[in-house]
């Protein structure tokens, strides 16, 4: 494969597939059933019930 025929599939369909991850990453981040995932991420370094050692 060419370095002009690669540029030119990198243009096209690699500018779409970013795209499409990042709106799936985007979608997969405000599901909705990832609410409570993400408040107990923030607040786990206010728990206490473990010990570090």
């Amino acid at each position: 494969m060419s370095y002009e025929a690669f540029r030119h599939f990198a243009d096209s369909w690699g500018l779409l597939f970013m795209v499409l991850v990042w709106i799936g990453f985007a979608l997969w981040a405000f599901r909705p059933g990832a609410k409570q995932h993400h408040e107990d991420a923030a607040n786990m370094i206010f728990d206490e019930s473990e010990n570090d050692g």
